[in-house]
């Protein structure tokens, strides 16, 4: 796996200003991760549906890449590994302006079901960089991507839910999007990439345990 593969699709995608700061990337990770996350078939108990909303409302029965998910599958650590390189939090730097120093790897595959939506959000907080990549398959997936709002909720824009396409942003108290509610005929799956300060307190989460102290 060449650790270059996500740089070269974000150097490819132009920042959208309006109405924040956006990329919306294509190709996003290797052939060889992409078809490992969709073959990946954890527990029933991680798919959901409604959750009131927020992802929040099925915690506990949400699934992140830890270290020993990693141990276990070699294309979950190929993954981690592809984000926390160097170069990659160098391109996610120069090119989007976002501080990843002292900033740690979370990832998430979120596998959606009929029901699901999600309220108008921002991400800010902890959160340094947020990047949603669909790896949903079939005829209706290019319609699930994420909705991209106004800071009051209106809809304005929705990214590509094509398969292996990314939406990223710097959480900011205008990155507003959301989920609107829409009919889901299968699994609707999205990786979650994120770096997150040395305040975030759920070190359970994260693809690699801080350094102590």
């Amino acid at each position: 796996m060449q650790p270059n593969h996500v740089i070269a699709a974000l150097t490819a995608s132009p920042v959208l200003p309006w109405p924040f700061p956006h990329w919306q990337m294509h190709d996003v990770l290797p052939a060889s991760v992409a078809t490992a996350l969709v073959t990946w078939m954890p527990d029933a108990r991680f798919l959901g549906g409604e959750s009131g909303g927020q992802r929040a409302g099925r915690n506990g029965r949400r699934l992140f890449i830890t270290p020993a998910l990693r141990a276990a599958n070699p294309a979950l650590d190929d993954l981690a590994r592809l984000f926390d390189d160097a170069g990659t939090r160098a391109t996610f730097t120069s090119r989007c302006d976002a501080n990843l120093e002292n900033a740690a790897l979370r990832l998430e595959l979120c596998l959606d079901t009929d029901g699901f939506w999600l309220e108008p959000h921002t991400d800010i907080g902890a959160k340094r960089l947020t990047l949603l990549v669909s790896l949903s398959m079939g005829a209706e997936a290019a319609d699930w991507g994420t909705d991209i709002m106004t800071a009051e909720g209106a809809p304005v824009a929705r990214a590509s839910g094509l398969f292996n396409s990314g939406l990223l942003f710097i959480p900011s108290d205008r990155s507003w999007h959301g989920f609107l509610p829409r009919p889901l005929k299968g699994v609707r799956r999205t990786l979650i990439v994120n770096y997150v300060g040395p305040e975030w307190l759920a070190t359970d989460e994260l693809a690699r345990l801080p350094a102590m102290a």
